[in-house]
């Protein structure tokens, strides 16, 4: 059984989508000959949006989990806020709590002087950690961002070893980078921490095939990984559609830039709650307020039942609730990117999808190739409407649609996933 250093910042108990990566690496590895050693935070010194206690119980047995300090500017913001540190990483520095003057000096703060990200306190710990257990072989590192300061534990701590860097999301070309408030030096100070990351590492991973064709065009070559489901996740949830409303479900975080306007104005041309007597929209997690005024607005009477973050398993119950899944993809530059850890859980649950976004992105791909719901343009109110009373129809026929056939989704499976980044390793590990 060969030996991993496996460095990532979200391990239960955090929750939310991100962690699911590293929980089903860890889980699955082991299959393929590979023992990894997580290196983590300690639960009290993290800044997790999302805590999830019991996911701990879904760390494989077995598995070492090395867990350190950190230094965390969070808890400062707090202070200067006056509120809880975990109601400050809920929001984050670009939140909407606290005096604007407070929010604009904490965005400054965070885009100039935290590089990469406000995760670097735990850099120096980690990499502490990182040094003294590779005292001992190991035959490769894998660090996994973001927080891309992860990789520089990586960058620091390597001496010899191999090392993979995971990216799920893009460094400096994510969609909000322009958004930052960052001065000139800032920037071509974080650049110049992503070039040694992708100079340096042996291997790198991504997570979509446009991810992939964007870093090629700068001079890097990766390997695509994409995100996941497991099977297991849903082998003991017993829910069905709901036969009381016609649900439209969304399930994670929701920011402003994935407001789903032309589903908003596909049902503000008509009558709704007379038209679509049954129709409810379901959110459960953190939604920016900008989105539940448009449904409000456009889609008078009709109900909205919001519920902030639950446990991963009550997310997927939720899931298989719905008529329709709705996937909003981010309406920024590089959407045809973007495909989300949820669209893969999306597809597992058997349910269709109603996306919106970049109609030759990734996303639109996936889709089309298992059979699983449709992407529409931004702007198609129409094309949306025509499949919301398709789906509609059926549902109150007793006869809802289904998403895509399990056999054309088994590609995407974890299991499959951690294969393939299993052979990547060892390829590492018999050159080295």
């Amino acid at each position: 059984m060969k030996r991993l250093l496996f460095v990532t910042y979200y391990f239960p108990p955090s929750g939310g989508s991100g962690v699911q990566r590293s929980l089903k690496f860890a889980k699955y590895l082991p299959e393929f000959g590979w023992c990894p050693t997580v290196l983590t935070v300690r639960p009290e010194r993290a800044s997790w949006p999302d805590p999830d206690p019991d996911s701990v119980a879904d760390i494989p047995d077995g598995t070492r989990v090395e867990r350190t300090g950190a230094w965390d500017p969070y808890a400062g913001y707090a202070r200067l806020l006056r509120r809880k540190k975990q109601d400050v990483v809920t929001v984050g520095f670009t939140g909407e709590a606290g005096a604007a003057s407070r929010r604009r000096f904490a965005r400054w703060i965070r885009a100039n002087l935290f590089l990469p990200d406000a995760r670097i306190g735990w850099v120096p710990f980690a990499a502490a950690r990182a040094r003294k257990l590779l005292r001992q072989p190991f035959d490769a590192i894998l660090t996994t961002g973001p927080p891309h300061s992860t990789h520089l534990v990586g960058l620091a701590a390597r001496r010899g070893t191999p090392w993979l860097a995971d990216l799920r999301d893009p460094w400096t070309e994510i969609y909000y980078y322009s958004d930052l408030p960052m001065t000139g030096p800032a920037r071509a100070l974080d650049a110049f921490l992503e070039r040694r990351v992708l100079r340096n590492a042996d291997r790198c991973t991504v997570v979509s095939a446009s991810m992939q064709s964007r870093f090629a065009q700068r001079g890097y070559a990766s390997e695509v990984i994409a995100n996941g489901f497991d099977p297991a996740d849903f082998e003991g949830s017993t829910s069905s559609v709901s036969c009381d409303a016609f649900v439209v479900a969304h399930v994670g975080n929701m920011s402003r830039t994935q407001n789903p306007e032309a589903l908003w104005k596909a049902l503000s041309d008509l009558e709704t709650p007379s038209h679509w007597p049954d129709l409810q929209f379901r959110f459960t997690g953190h939604v920016d307020s900008t989105v539940l005024a448009s449904a409000s607005a456009s889609c008078p009477g009709v109900r909205l039942d919001t519920l902030p973050y639950v446990p991963h398993r009550t997310a997927i119950d939720r899931m298989r609730e719905a008529a329709l899944l709705l996937l909003p993809i981010n309406r920024v530059q590089g959407a045809e990117a973007i495909t989300t850890g949820k669209l893969y859980e999306y597809l597992a649950s058997g349910r269709p999808v109603l996306a919106l976004g970049p109609v030759h992105g990734d996303a639109a791909r996936i889709l089309k190739e298992t059979g699983g719901g449709r992407l529409f343009d931004f702007e198609d109110a129409a094309g949306v409407r025509a499949f919301l009373r398709r789906h509609y129809e059926a549902w109150r026929a007793g006869a809802p649609m289904p998403g895509a056939p399990p056999d054309r989704i088994l590609r995407y499976s974890r299991r499959e996933q951690a294969g393939r980044l299993a052979a990547l390793l060892s390829g590492l590990a018999d050159r080295s």
